[in-house]
């Protein structure tokens, strides 16, 4: 079920492109997942959307930012009900990583000016079943492995429900804030602190709460509550009357306001004002 804006965690891709919108906490769990040193970011982008026609597959990825030599694209990654093969995460991250390609390199520039990029993806499952930390990959000859393309990239995999005994402390520290939210080291505590702030800002949670609106997933709540009761009274018009009461008993759960909830009921259901308002009254 969809979670409450006071109830997400930094696993929650929302929560954590807020907290990483502080461009120096950004720098230190980027540091931590690559363990090595990373510059001073020049920007940091949430949600940053990209669409090179009007044909094209939109993509959104969670946090884009860059240093001076290299470009970042961390995501958060929860199964959610889905099943890993239908994520598809090594061709979700070649397309990311292209997509990151196409917005840093103009017409008539050239290739040598194309920034290193990583692509991160921060899983709360292992994504390749076998146990490690980390997988991590790069571009090399088939005929001979000890011969790289050194064409700049690299896609890591984190497993943060990894047991294996030679994950660095720090990185530990953070897989287990991950799973559990259980603080450890300085790294932790400050994007705890991070979170508890984010879960006070009204702004953040209204922009949450729109999301919402539209999120397919709280869509099918509404629809499956309704449909459960439509079925209980065992008649078509239960089940079409269910689902506008389970829609608006799952806006309310989730704190949307009056005027929210007319809207989004309104948009997925096409009713006319006088209905929405009569089903307000009845439902609210």
């Amino acid at each position: 079920m969809t979670k409450r804006y006071e109830e997400l965690t930094i696993a929650d891709d929302f929560m954590f492109g807020k907290v990483m919108e502080d461009k120096e906490l950004c720098r230190e769990v980027l540091e931590c997942l690559l363990e090595k040193p990373v510059g001073r970011l020049e920007d940091v982008q949430t949600q940053r959307e990209f669409r090179y026609t009007s044909e094209g597959k939109p993509i959104r990825l969670d946090v884009y930012t860059r240093d001076r030599k290299r470009i970042y694209d961390a995501e958060m990654q929860n199964l959610n009900h889905q099943s890993l093969e239908s994520l598809e995460l090594p061709r979700r991250s070649r397309f990311y990583q292209s997509s990151m390609d196409m917005d840093h390199l103009n017409k008539g520039n050239s290739y040598r000016e194309l920034p290193e990029g990583r692509v991160l993806f921060i899983c709360t499952f292992d994504p390749f079943g076998l146990g490690y930390a980390k997988y991590s990959f790069q571009n090399l000859c088939t005929e001979d492995k000890k011969l790289y393309l050194e064409d700049g990239t690299e896609k890591i995999f984190y497993n943060c429900v990894s047991d294996a005994e030679d994950i660095p402390e720090n990185l530990r520290e953070l897989y287990e804030y991950i799973k559990t939210s259980k603080v450890g080291g300085n790294l932790t505590r400050r994007i705890a602190q991070a979170v508890e702030r984010a879960r006070r800002n009204e702004v953040w949670r209204s922009e949450y709460m729109k999301e919402l609106l539209h999120d397919e997933d709280v869509r099918e709540e509404g629809r499956a509550e309704g449909r459960a009761e439509g079925r209980a009274e065992g008649r078509a018009e239960g089940r079409a009357e269910g689902e506008v009461k389970g829609t608006i008993r799952i806006c309310k759960d989730f704190g949307l306001s009056f005027e929210e909830t007319v809207t989004r009921v309104r948009e997925m259901f096409q009713l006319p004002d006088n209905e929405v308002q009569r089903d307000m009254k009845l439902y609210w």
